[in-house]
């Protein structure tokens, strides 16, 4: 067994430089990462020493326009000649220094390289020299890998993250000139993890708030031990780590925003048997509302996602041309992922070629997505404390609430934006905000919504939001009561047949569309609020549905009421009892896609920076970029939308875009960077209009304003 004072020394003696690198910029230009545009990672595998031609690798990702690379380390198996213990030498390394080797070429070419590490898993002997290092279950066994037996996972709140990881950071330091130091596999996506080890045994019981506090106290820690240890050989290194996961996210993103330049998502492509095709695009606004400005990447696979895996076969072209163009869209950077490097950058190669012309197209425009803010005046509060910890009905998934208004906005071509639930001080840019069931809010983000309607802007909310505190804690009232006009009547209510209906009581904008129907569908789910006055909406409750023969209601009228609304001044409240947008996104119903719509643009008062008229289903963007503004659009009318891979685009037609201006700007061209051609353009009463064609894939309008 080694100690600590043995471990940390290991690998710490001056080695010359590999090379002088353009990153090697003055202290003060910290922040090179920024400049960052294109990312290539061929994943090693322990094999690649002897079959990967590292000039040939190289030269492929300097064909793509790369700004940097990722290389492996890595922690698991040692990709060069180590002297760290317990960092296993690959079987096929031999002598050879192949991540060396890898950067030296990278380096030649102008790219930066970026040292990758995995801390997650370790081998049998470090589990017996330091058992201490690692997770355990329940019954305080070392818990295995489940796809190779022989490597175990490491616990986080050990001393392998604050002894062993720094060791391989610090000899990497004393031999290579990297520009960044990351780590793989760590922190968790989308689940805090869960370890009965001795250390975390202290800790509070897992997947609670008190033990997501001491969780996020863990990560800020080794970030900034990890960050300080990057910058020990120049002041512009820095340490970012795997991240992702959305909303559903495992470290609280406000923190992260906070602390990262670089926010990395892992988010390679679709992963579940009815995935939607926007879930790239949901994680870019994940980072733009935490990270305001600052580096986001997201990694685009080439190989095989999803629920059952082919880590070295291609996917479909379209499917990762699609994940690439919603990065771009969303405001992140693209990074294209291959795996292996048999015969010449894997037996499959089909990938390579793709990606270089993607990354060939993005380079010609480069300016054009470089943002400096986004226009949307529509806000989607994210409950990451909703989506961590509060249990929704009959084990529903939390995943549905998000889907179903994320698809209505959809629908409804609207520009929105995602607002951080601990980003509420500051809300003056936008007209209306949505609270998708955001179920946890604490007393004090309650009272700046209650501020921000006092003031004047506009809220829709849906189902429990509010009924929680931040420690998950149920109020026996709404915290936004008082705002919303409501009272709780009840406990939640479900049906085992017919869900629940809405009768229509009066006319109002919300119903736009609706008639010869005094009913509409309603929520599958719903927390009853007592009566209004002037309700638009009344429930009906559910009934049986077989037999047909007693499928009428029992009790056609109520004086619950389906949806309250209020003006107040200037603003507009909507609240749902019910779960409606889940509802929508399981049954698919028209009517409730056609409710939320009329409901957000009933609060949102009809008024948008961007309208885009045509038919199609598409994800709109609009940027302010230096030369002016760029409006994305993303073509998602595919048979593939919701469930599998997109095999192949099927174009829609013109699109009519019509732009409110700020005062004193002038549209000098209009430019459609994908047909790479300009488009004729009409500026009017503050405004300029034109009519994108067509939209295969994807569209970007560049607008240059003086």
């Amino acid at each position: 067994m080694i100690d600590r004072r043995t471990l940390l020394k290991a690998g710490l003696s001056a080695a010359p430089l590999a090379g002088m690198s353009f990153a090697d910029a003055p202290s003060s230009d910290v922040n090179w990462q920024r400049k960052i545009r294109r990312v290539g990672q061929l994943n090693m595998t322990e094999h690649d020493p002897v079959a990967l031609n590292v000039e040939e690798w190289a030269d492929y990702w300097a064909s793509l326009k790369v700004d940097a690379v990722l290389v492996s380390v890595t922690g698991i198996l040692a990709f060069y000649q180590t002297k760290v213990p317990f960092h296993r030498k690959g079987k096929y390394l031999g002598e050879r220094d192949f991540f060396g080797d890898c950067c030296a070429a990278a380096r030649k070419r102008g790219i930066h390289a970026i040292a990758r590490m995995s801390p997650d898993l370790n081998w049998e002997d470090a589990t017996q020299a330091h058992p201490e290092w690692f997770r355990r279950d329940a019954q305080g066994n070392i818990a295995r890998s489940g796809e190779d037996q022989r490597l175990f996972f490491t616990c986080m709140f050990t001393t392998y993250m604050t002894d062993y990881i720094p060791a391989i950071m610090r000899e990497i330091n004393s031999l290579y000139d990297v520009d960044g130091h990351f780590t793989n596999a760590w922190p968790p996506l989308g689940n805090l993890p869960v370890c009965y080890c001795e250390q975390c045994r202290q800790l509070p019981r897992p997947g609670t708030p008190a033990y997501w506090d001491k969780f996020n106290e863990r990560v800020v820690y080794l970030w900034k031990l990890y960050d300080s240890i990057a910058k020990e050989k120049k002041p512009s290194s820095f340490y970012f780590a795997n991240l992702g996961g959305g909303i559903h996210s495992g470290p609280n993103l406000k923190q992260l925003g906070e602390l990262c330049e670089w926010f990395q998502c892992d988010n390679q492509g679709r992963g579940g048997d009815d995935t939607p095709i926007w879930g790239c695009s949901l994680q870019g606004r994940v980072c733009n509302a935490v990270q305001k400005g600052k580096m986001a990447t997201n990694v685009t696979g080439a190989w095989s996602t999803g629920a059952v895996r082919w880590r070295n076969v291609h996917k479909s072209t379209e499917e990762a041309q699609m994940w690439m163009d919603e990065t771009l869209a969303s405001g992140m950077v693209p990074y294209y992922h291959l795996i292996g490097g048999e015969n010449g950058m894997g037996e499959d190669r089909r990938g390579l070629e793709p990606g270089r012309q993607y990354f060939q197209w993005t380079a010609r425009h480069d300016r054009h997505f470089v943002n400096k803010r986004s226009i949307a005046s529509l806000g989607v509060v994210m409950g990451q404390r909703t989506h961590l910890f509060y249990t929704p009905p009959r084990g529903a998934a939390m995943s549905q609430y998000m889907d179903g208004m994320y698809y209505a906005l959809l629908e409804g071509r609207f520009l929105f934006d995602f607002v951080h639930e601990d980003n509420l001080d500051d809300l003056k840019k936008y007209a209306a905000l949505i609270l998708p069931n955001t179920a946890l809010l604490s007393d004090e983000q309650c009272r700046q919504l209650r501020a921000y309607a006092d003031g004047g802007g506009s809220l829709l909310a849906t189902f429990e939001t509010s009924m929680y505190n931040e420690r998950n804690e149920r109020r026996a009232d709404f915290g936004l009561a008082d705002v919303f006009g409501i009272r709780k009547a009840g406990d939640v209510k479900g049906t085992t047949g017919n869900a629940f209906y809405a009768r229509i009581e009066r006319r109002h904008e919300i119903l736009d569309g609706f008639a010869g129907t005094n009913w509409l569908p309603g929520a599958e789910f719903r927390l009853p609020v007592a009566p209004v006055d002037g309700a638009v909406l009344t429930v009906v409750p559910g009934f049986v549905a077989y037999p047909p023969e007693l499928s009428y209601p029992t009790q056609p009228r109520t004086d619950e009421p389906a949806v309250v609304l209020r003006e107040e001044g200037k603003s507009r409240l909507a609240y749902f009892p019910g779960d409606i947008e889940r509802t929508m996104w399981r049954s698919g119903h028209t009517d409730l896609s056609r409710l939320l719509r009329n409901t957000i643009r009933w609060v949102s008062g009809g008024r948008a920076p961007v309208t885009i008229e045509g038919e199609g289903v598409i994800e709109a963007f609009a940027w302010e970029t230096e030369p002016g503004f760029a409006v994305h659009v993303l073509n998602y009318t595919n048979p593939n939308m919701h469930r599998g891979w997109v095999r192949a685009f099927h174009s829609i037609g013109e699109q009519k875009v019509r732009m409110t201006l700020p005062p004193g700007r002038r549209v000098t061209r209009v430019e459609l960077l994908k047909a790479e051609t300009n488009i004729a353009f009409r500026a009017t009463g503050g405004a300029v209009e034109f009519t994108i064609p067509k939209v295969v894939d994807y569209e970007v309008a560049a607008v240059s304003t003086a």
